[in-house]
């Protein structure tokens, strides 16, 4: 048999609001509305304006830096002659890195990087190296030509 909950807290003194505290009208809270927002309702509002990270500009949309191994050069230089990347020279091998990409936007760059030992000299095209790069391509007999299109700082 169904009860009617007025009928079965008769006799509860608070009919199941808890202490004797509670629910005693717009005090218990906080006031009505947005009474006291900046007060004690202030974190229900998020604060206005700009707040927060700003991204810095070297890695916004359309600004993408490319790496490349000098190792991975040498060891790839010949699927990448007879691909049309690069070309056989008689002091070495040519070649320009941007041409390795085939979805790179003018914006981006493409840096060459020191990883590992090379055997060949290349006359290599790139937008940025780094410092160990330049010098291990110069001690193999290679050159070192930049583009200026970069918008890396050098190392």
């Amino acid at each position: 048999m169904t009860t009617i909950k007025k009928r079965r807290q008769r006799g509860s003194r608070t009919h199941g609001g808890g202490t004797h505290k509670n629910r005693r009208g717009a005090g218990n809270r906080g006031g009505r509305g947005n009474a006291g927002r900046n007060k004690h309702h202030i974190h229900l509002h998020p604060p206005l304006g700009k707040h927060g990270f700003t991204r810095p500009t070297s890695t916004e949309k359309g600004r993408e830096i490319f790496p490349i191994n000098i190792q991975d050069l040498d060891e790839q230089i010949t699927s990448l002659v007879d691909a049309g990347i690069a070309e056989k020279t008689k002091e070495g091998f040519r070649l320009s890195a941007r041409d390795m990409f085939e979805n790179i936007c003018e914006s981006d760059s493409v840096k060459i990087l020191s990883s590992g030992q090379i055997n060949h000299a290349f006359e290599i095209t790139a937008d940025a190296f780094s410092q160990k790069a330049v010098t291990q391509i110069e001690s193999a007999g290679g050159t070192v030509i930049y583009t200026g299109n970069s918008h890396i700082e050098e190392e």
